[in-house]
C-alpha cells in the first residue's frame, strides 16, 4: 500500500515538473517573440527613416539655416543649439546628481527626513516632462529672469534628468562591496578618502550609465524646451563662446535665443510639402547619430575606468 502510494506521489511530483518545465518554455517563447517583434520593428522604423532622409544629407544641409523652401532648408542652428544645450545640461545636472547621490549614500543618516528626499526623488523620476517645463518657466524665466535663452532650456533639462542621476549614483554606490570600505578605514583612511579613492572609481561605470540614459532621454524632449520659449524658426546662431578681447572668453550665447533638433523635426513635419518631410527625416537621423555617437563616447569613458580598476 505504500508503494502504491509512493509512486503515485513521484508521478505526481514528475507531472508539476514536466508543467514547470512546459510554463518555462512557453514563457522563453512568448519572450523571445515579444523582443524580436520590437526588434523588427524597431529595424523597419530605422530603414525606413534612412531611406526617406538620406537622400538629403549633404554638408550644405548640416551647414545652412532653416528656410521656407524645402531644397535650401537646413540645420545649421537646431543642431548647435542642441550641442550647446547639452553642453549646460550635462554640467548643471552632472555634478549635482552626482554630490547628491554620495552624500545621500554615504553621509546622510538613516531617518525620516532621509526616507521623505528618498521618496521625493523616486516620484520626480515619473514626473511629465512638461511639468518641469513649467517649472522652469516659472523659476528660470520669471524669477531669475533669464528669459528664453540656452541657460534657461539647458537648466530645465537638467532639472529633469537630475532624479535619473541621483538614483543612477545611488545604486552603483550601493554595489560597492562592504569589505572595500572596512579594508579602507582598517588602513587609516579617512571618510572622505575612501569615498573619493575607492567607492567613486569603483561605481564610475554605474554612474555614467545613469548619465548616459538621462542625457539620452533629454536630448529627444520638446515639451519642456517649448515651454520656456525655444523658437521654432531661427536663421542665426548664439554668440561665439570665444571673444577677441581679454578675457577672450564670453558667455553671452548663454541669454541667446535657440532651437533644437526635435522642435526643427517638429515644425517639418507639420507642413504638408512632402519636401519638408524628407528634412524631418533627415534630420532625424542626424539627431539619432548625436545620440549614438554620445552614448558611445560615455560607453568608452566607462570601459577605460573599469580597465583601470583592480577589484
Amino acid at each position: 500500500m505504500q508503494n502504491i502510494e509512493h509512486r503515485a506521489q513521484s508521478t505526481d511530483i514528475k507531472k508539476r515538473i514536466a508543467l514547470n518545465k512546459l510554463w518555462d518554455y512557453i514563457f522563453l517563447a512568448t519572450g523571445l517573440v515579444s523582443t524580436l517583434a520590437g526588434l523588427v520593428l524597431l529595424f523597419a522604423l530605422m530603414t525606413n527613416l534612412f531611406i526617406d532622409g538620406s537622400q538629403r544629407l549633404s554638408y550644405k544641409f548640416l551647414t545652412a539655416f532653416p528656410s521656407r523652401f524645402p531644397e535650401e532648408a537646413g540645420i545649421l542652428s537646431a543642431w548647435v543649439g542642441t550641442f550647446l544645450l547639452m553642453l549646460v545640461t550635462a554640467f548643471a545636472a552632472i555634478p549635482l546628481g552626482v554630490a547628491a547621490g554620495i552624500y545621500l549614500e554615504e553621509y546622510a543618516g538613516k531617518n525620516w527626513l532621509t526616507d521623505i528626499i528618498e521618496i521625493n526623488i523616486a516620484n520626480l523620476a515619473g514626473v511629465p516632462s512638461i511639468i518641469y517645463g513649467l517649472l522652469a518657466l516659472g523659476m528660470f524665466v520669471y524669477f531669475f529672469k533669464f528669459g528664453e535663452s540656452v541657460l534657461t532650456g539647458g537648466l530645465a533639462l537638467a532639472l529633469l534628468i537630475l532624479p535619473m542621476v541621483i538614483m543612477a549614483t545611488r545604486e552603483a554606490i550601493r554595489a560597492i562591496p562592504n569589505s572595500i570600505r572596512e579594508a579602507s578605514y582598517a588602513l587609516g583612511a579617512t571618510k572622505w578618502q575612501t569615498v573619493w579613492w575607492h567607492i567613486i572609481p569603483y561605481s564610475t561605470g554605474g554612474i555614467l550609465t545613469g548619465i548616459i540614459i538621462g542625457l539620452s532621454r533629454a536630448i529627444g524632449e520638446t515639451a519642456p524646451i517649448i515651454t520656456v520659449g525655444a523658437l521654432t524658426f531661427i536663421a542665426f546662431l548664439p554668440a561665439a563662446p570665444v571673444s577677441a578681447e581679454f578675457p577672450f572668453i564670453s558667455f553671452k550665447w548663454l541669454f541667446d535665443p535657440f532651437t533644437v533638433m526635435p522642435i526643427q523635426i517638429f515644425n517639418w513635419v507639420s507642413r504638408p510639402q512632402q519636401g519638408f518631410h524628407i528634412n524631418a527625416a533627415a534630420a532625424g537621423i542626424v539627431l539619432l547619430c548625436m545620440t549614438l555617437f554620445m552614448n558611445a563616447a560615455a560607453i568608452y569613458i566607462r570601459y577605460k575606468f573599469r580597465k583601470r580598476i583592480k577589484w
